[in-house]
């Protein structure tokens, strides 16, 4: 880790200013990779006043990397951790308002909890999302979707702060998203403080039975255990999981990471692995179907504090310098 910044006292100065200061600061409990290192300083951050005393804080002392984690189910951090401030949103962001035929989601809700409630309330529309296991910030800024939506489809606007503009918060219409096939054209700087998502009126014995199909769908297909869910976007007209199996990989394994034999997109870390292991066996996946059928394959997952991502990253990695 790279400690020219003064953590320290950057650490004292949050946790003085009242801001909850993580006492465990491995990330790897925070992942579903349950993989990688620690960051040198959590937050976890529940009210917009303290949003702005962290920022107001963090431009005291720098540039100092900056990283909003969620549910942690799309990111796979580095084994040497993060040498910067992983931020995590909480009580007034985990909140959840209905109003008419409308949910006002904070972005620290969880999608699957967001889809049972507005189903069991008779709002439809939102049941796709029980089977995505991430948060509503997460899931905006990579456009998450399954069983044939998105958070695209879903979401009539988003609230955002952004410390690089001048007025810091902004709602933004869905076509301000930038929405597109499991991106967004949100500002890297930009953090999700919630969103609003339209639904139609609907039957919540529909909705249970619906929401029933789905789980069950995801238990019969994809595995359980330490992933981060699918791995490749899917390149058009074909899935990554296909290419994938066709390429005769089920199964295929480097030290502590193999691929599912459940679901060919999926890598699975074994007890004990490293991030290290995932990532060399991303890169033998996409190296192996790129020579065998001409389609390089790029990462969905999120990578933090790496120093070598393989060429995997496109643009998602956030380094630690």
């Amino acid at each position: 880790m790279d400690h020219h910044w003064n953590f320290n006292g950057l650490r004292d100065a949050l946790a003085l200013a009242g801001l909850s200061i993580w006492s465990d600061p491995s990330l790897a409990s925070r992942t579903t990779y349950r993989v990688g290192g620690s960051t040198a300083i959590g937050v976890t951050i529940g009210t917009k006043e303290h949003l702005l005393t962290f920022y107001e804080l963090i431009r005291n002392e720098g540039e100092i990397p900056i990283f909003v984690i969620g549910n942690g189910s799309n990111l796979l951090v580095s084994d040497s951790g993060f040498s910067g401030v992983a931020l995590c949103l909480g009580g007034d962001f985990d909140r959840i308002d209905f109003e008419g035929l409308s949910a006002r989601a904070g972005s620290s809700v969880h999608l699957p909890i967001l889809a049972r409630r507005s189903g069991g309330i008779g709002l439809s529309g939102f049941e796709w999302a029980v089977g995505v296991p991430g948060s509503i910030g997460g899931a905006i800024r990579m456009n998450a979707g399954g069983h044939g939506s998105t958070m695209a489809d879903s979401v009539e606007s988003i609230e955002i702060y952004d410390p690089n503009e001048p007025l810091g918060y902004k709602s933004l219409s869905v076509s301000q998203c930038g929405f597109g096939y499991r991106s967004s054209g949100l500002s890297p700087t930009a953090v999700v403080l919630g969103a609003t998502i339209r639904m139609v009126e609907g039957d919540p014995q529909l909705s249970k039975a619906r929401i029933s199909e789905i789980v069950t769908w995801r238990r019969n297909n994809q595995p359980g255990g330490q992933n981060a869910g699918s791995v490749f976007v899917n390149p058009p007209s074909i899935s990554a999981g296909s290419l994938i199996e066709q390429a005769g990989l089920k199964g295929f394994t480097y030290r502590g990471a193999s691929v599912s034999q459940k679901h060919a997109n999926f890598i699975q870390a074994e007890p004990g692995a490293s991030a290290l292991d995932v990532i060399t066996l991303m890169a033998k996946v996409r190296d192996i179907v790129d020579a065998k059928f001409s389609i390089r394959l790029h990462s969905e997952i999120r990578f933090l504090g790496f120093d070598e991502t393989y060429g995997l990253e496109g643009l998602n990695t956030v380094k630690s310098h």
